[in-house]
């Protein structure tokens, strides 16, 4: 049996890979509570992000239709 086929079947392997390049890495036997939580609060940490990107767009699209709405009215 291949090097790799062996490995796999020794246990799961649970990869989190982000757009970023960042990956973790976790053995599902070591997989516990307490790294579930450290794994929430990452993806709490990115949508706490991603909610400030959204209202800094929101923010400079309502400056954009300012500016046109003043254009507009010269």
């Amino acid at each position: 049996m291949p090097q790799n086929q062996q490995e796999e079947e020794k246990g799961d392997i649970i990869k989190i890979v982000t757009t970023t390049g960042d990956c973790d890495v976790v053995d599902e036997g070591h997989f516990t509570n307490e790294s579930a939580q450290i794994l929430i609060g990452k993806i709490m940490g990115c949508n706490r992000d991603l909610e400030n990107i959204k209202q800094n767009i929101n923010d400079v699209q309502n400056k954009i239709k300012n500016i046109t709405d003043v254009l507009g009215r010269v």
